[in-house]
């Protein structure tokens, strides 16, 4: 017999966590999560006895012993006192209710006792037994409370054990409910409702807006009483905890509940034990599919089977947990997490699937953007089911960690589990780049010759795995694992690998060639080789030595070592977007708006492009500058003149750098006239920009986060805000946020701007001001110098407006003048080592956007159209000899033209013939008309021209640009 027991005074949120949650289901590291354990019994509360018992020492005396007899006599009679003076008749409890006389949170009712008493619990709850033969008692302590004081000031809980509800004596408790402000738990254990008092009982719920819990165990409510519970908490706007135990609801009430669960927003906890587990999968799947904000814990005790938990969902860590469900109800729950936003951690260890179930699975990997880590261990998959799920890994952006040990897959599911973690040559696209953990391996796993080729490629080529593990293997050998290891020398990116419990993992050949691959590979961090026999030969300490040993900062950090990190206070905006765009009139408009008291905008600060961009053309890029608070704020105006393409490139920003990228696009086709863009012309606009950014972040270092990109829409005031064109353009933008999706981070907002209101640019103002301290706060942090360095290069450029770039020597004497840390302090410094903090810091400068560095690219080329470096000085010299509009006079006398023509080959504006000779001819290509909708040509086509060159195709060309 399974005992439900009276409630404390107050069931408490918090132990009710403890009761619902097995110990066993906490995911916590997947790696280690165990499968379900059965219990005995679900966890009720332990029953009390129907009448208060005078409770006995439970010492035993010591024979011999005076003493403790006369402990034992006293503690006796002392507890026989205390129980006596709780114990009161019922004439006590009326006048305990009709006088308020205590302060009473909770009452408990218990039916069909021996005898009709009083039993005062605690300061503040009662219990009142009611015999069989005083059940009128019942109906008139119902009918006082209706009136009494303590039903409206401090009641809070109600319980009723073992009672036959009669239709009348129900209404009375729903007046009763209606009547009081402060009820705000009601538990039923062993109850008995007839079909109207349920439909009573479902009524009374409708109209209640104060109840917070109800609880119904052994009751017996059946799928009617379910469905009439379903019908009531469809209307209810208040209840927020639901429990029923051990009633048979069977599918067709969960199936009820289910419907309720689409309906009702407030319900915050469910708890459901049945006799059928069939009933977890419609109220999960429901759940899943609203993304219910609700925990819930269904527990099974199936064909007088030990308890135990079918599935339990807490929102709190995102995780649900399947503990035992037939291959249709998990195929269910899958196609309910396909659009779900509120699991992130999916726990299936130990319940068997199937194809057909990873089938579904393969559309959840495809659409869902929030799933973090999915743990398949133990679930006897196949290669088809294996399949399916490396088919899902194609499109999936989110998914970090897949555990897919213990499974019965071989070679084939290997290979294709494999395939989009891997490249095949130099020019191929990574397909799957989130997931960072991936485990697989088992006694029946056979990985065979396909399964090793296709491992060896994935660790060779592979650039986003950081941890890999292959469990319990018996069919790779040790020449297998040491081939394995040995595709780890140039891996970068692994930093643990496990290789637990492998039977390959043995021998000397094995164990030297981990030393080896250690000394070649600093990037590992661990290496799991427990339950090995080359662990249990206790021959792995040097293994762990050798990781110690990697532990150590690489002698370039430890030159770096005392110079403190900090979050960098730099942000760069760029204003990307074609000619007639709005780009400069929103730039001014974001002038004006942050030239205030609060904000102050540092006038005329210089860097490096201005006088770059004023000597190529008087009209090009644009950049502003401004503080917010700490934070400097530079708006870069990209042109969007195909002849000013050659230097975004030089603008870019490094990988991890501190940007925003604003793509505008006006939604008329020229200034001046009514003639709307289509859809088309606008997705064309936004399609260019986002190949160029994601082209340039291609070609950076490994990227620490993605480029942040906000559209903007101007002149929005001039179009009808109905306008079916402009729902089709917002289409088309959501087209391209789900194409670029995992190659730039998009903000889910279209802005739309009128350049010349006020109120319109202050909203683009406010997104910039908060983006850019996310971003700040993302980004890696940079030296603590840097911060300091930027107002000294900031006056630097003050004093030498003149000068178009600063060179390392300059720098090098900033450095020496005004910053400590990069100072050489005697002659018998290490220079060597104070020129490398200079360059780190100089880096973290060009990357946060302070300095520009030009790299020069050396290229060669044959044929007509050079001309001498004498020459085109000569044709240099006579431009500067006219004045260039927005650049004071006195930049000539510091300007030579040899300096130009240095400058103009490392923005690759010309060509040396041979760059190892000095004296080689100089090639300046003309630019192609390229734009547009048009097709690359020369401007010049005639039968004389001999053109050479080399066509490069675009592997990639839907992202990025070439």
């Amino acid at each position: 017999m399974k005992f439900i027991g009276q409630l404390c005074s107050r069931i408490q949120l918090s132990s009710k966590r403890s009761l619902n949650q097995d110990p066993s289901s906490s995911l916590g590291n997947s790696e280690n999560s165990k499968a379900p354990v059965s219990m005995e019994t679900p966890p009720f509360f332990p029953e009390s006895s129907n009448a208060p018992e005078i409770e006995e020492c439970q010492q035993s005396p010591v024979p011999g012993d005076s003493s403790s007899a006369a402990c034992s006599s006293s503690s006796t009679q002392v507890k026989n006192m205390e129980a006596s003076q709780k114990l009161r008749d019922l004439q006590w409890g009326y006048q305990v209710i009709k006088s308020s006389s205590l302060d009473l949170h909770s009452i408990s009712f218990y039916l069909s006792q021996p005898t009709t008493c009083c039993h005062q619990e605690t300061e503040n709850s009662v219990n009142i037994n009611i015999s069989k033969g005083s059940l009128s008692h019942f109906f008139d302590l119902l009918v006082l409370l209706k009136t009494s004081i303590i039903t409206q000031s401090s009641l809070r809980d109600l319980e009723f054990h073992q009672v036959e509800w009669e239709l009348q004596q129900l209404r009375n408790l729903g007046v009763l409910l209606e009547s009081s402000s402060s009820i705000k738990q009601v538990v039923f254990k062993r109850n008995r409702f007839t079909a109207e008092c349920l439909s009573e009982l479902s009524e009374v719920l409708k109209k209640n807006g104060v109840i917070k819990e109800i609880m119904l165990s052994e009751s017996n409510i059946g799928p009617v009483g379910a469905s009439l519970l379903a019908s009531a908490l469809k209307v209810n706007g208040s209840l927020e905890e639901l429990q029923i135990w051990e009633d048979s609801i069977g599918s067709k009430g969960a199936e009820e509940l289910s419907k309720m669960i689409e309906v009702n927003s407030t319900l915050r906890l469910l708890t459901i034990f049945d006799s059928k587990s069939i009933t977890a999968t419609p109220l999960i799947s429901a759940v899943l599919a609203r993304n219910r904000s609700m925990e819930v814990h269904i527990w099974n005790g199936e064909n007088n089977e030990k308890t135990s938990k079918v599935v339990e969902f807490v929102p709190e860590n995102s995780t649900l947990r399947i503990y035992r469900l037939n291959v249709s109800g998990a195929c269910r729950v899958a196609c309910a997490l396909g659009m779900n936003s509120t699991v992130k951690t999916l726990d299936l260890t130990g319940v068997r699937l199937k194809s057909r179930w990873a089938k579904e699975f393969r559309w959840v990997l495809e659409q869902n953007r929030t799933l973090k880590e999915v743990n398949l261990s133990n679930t006897c998959l196949k290669d088809k089911g294996v399949v399916y799920v490396a088919a899902g890994l194609f499109k999936n952006h989110s998914l970090q960690k897949l555990y897919l040990k213990g499974n019965w897959f071989g070679g084939v599911g290997v290979e294709h589990l494999l395939c989009p973690l891997s490249r095949f040559s130099a020019l191929q696209y990574q397909a799957n780049i989130s997931l960072k953990s991936l485990t697989f391996g088992g006694k029946r796993n056979k990985i065979g010759k396909d399964g090793l080729t296709a491992i060896l490629q994935m660790l060779t080529s592979n650039e986003s795995l950081t941890s890999f593990g292959i469990f319990n293997d018996e069919s790779l050998k040790p020449d297998e694992i040491i081939r394995i290891l040995r595709s780890l020398e140039k891996n970068a990116t692994l930093r643990c690998i496990s290789l637990q419990g492998c039977k390959g993992v043995d021998g000397e050949a094995v164990l030297q060639t981990i030393i080896d691959i250690l000394q070649v590979n600093p990037w590992i961090e661990d290496i799991d080789l427990s339950r090995t026999p080359l662990h249990n030969s206790g021959k792995t300490e040097a293994i762990y030595q050798r990781l110690g040993q990697n532990d150590k900062a690489e002698p370039e950090i430890d030159l770096l070592k005392d110079m403190p990190m900090t979050e960098p206070k730099s942000c760069r905006v760029f204003l990307c977007g074609q000619e007639n765009a709005g780009k400069t009139t929103l730039s001014n408009s974001i002038h004006q708006h942050f030239s205030s008291p609060k904000l102050p905008y540092i006038d005329q600060v210089r860097t490096l492009v201005n006088p770059i961009e004023l000597a190529v053309r008087p009209i090009g890029m644009k950049i502003k500058t401004f503080k917010d608070e700490d934070t400097k704020i530079s708006i870069w105006n990209l042109s969007g003149q195909q002849e000013f393409y050659a230097l975004h490139d030089l603008m870019f920003p490094g990988h991890g750098s501190a940007s925003i990228f604003l793509i505008i696009s006006s939604l008329f086709r020229k200034p001046n006239n009514r003639e709307q863009k289509t859809p088309d012309e606008v997705e064309e606009d936004l399609q260019y920009w986002l190949r160029f950014i994601v082209s340039n972040s291609k070609r950076a270092l490994p990227q620490c986060m993605l480029p942040n990109v906000t559209v903007v829409l101007t002149h929005y005031d001039k179009i009808n805000q109905s306008s079916q064109n402009l729902q089709l353009i917002v289409d088309s933008i959501r087209r391209l946020r789900d194409k670029f999706q995992g190659f730039v981070e998009f903000y889910p907002t279209v802005l739309t701007v009128d350049a010349r209101s006020s109120a319109s640019v202050s909203k683009i103002a406010h997104h910039l001001q908060k983006t850019s301290k996310t971003v700040l706060q993302r980004v890696p942090r940079v030296y603590e110098l840097c911060n300091d360095l930027m107002q000294i290069l900031s006056d630097w450029r003050l004093e030498n407006h003149n000068k178009p770039a600063i060179k390392w020597k300059e720098f090098g004497d900033l450095c020496q003048v005004k910053a400590p840390l990069l100072r050489v302090r005697s002659r018998l410094d290490n220079k060597e080592k104070v020129e490398t903090r200079r360059r780190a810091v100089a880096t973290c400068l060009h990357h946060i956007g302070e300095l520009l560095r030009l790299d020069v690219k050396k290229q060669t080329s044959a044929g007509d159209g050079f001309i001498s470096r004498k020459e085109l000085e000569k044709v240099l010299r006579s431009s500067l000899d006219s004045q260039i509009p927005g650049m004071g006079s006195r930049v000539f006398e510091n300007l030579d033209a040899s300096d130009l023509v240095r400058m103009m080959l490392k923005l690759e504006l010309c060509y040396e013939q041979d760059p190892s000779d000095t004296n080689s001819l100089m090639l300046i290509p003309s630019f192609l008309e390229e734009g547009k909708g048009k097709q690359p040509k020369w401007p010049i086509n005639s039968s004389e021209c001999i053109y050479a060159g080399r066509h490069l195709q675009c592997d990639d060309s839907s992202h990025i640009i070439i």
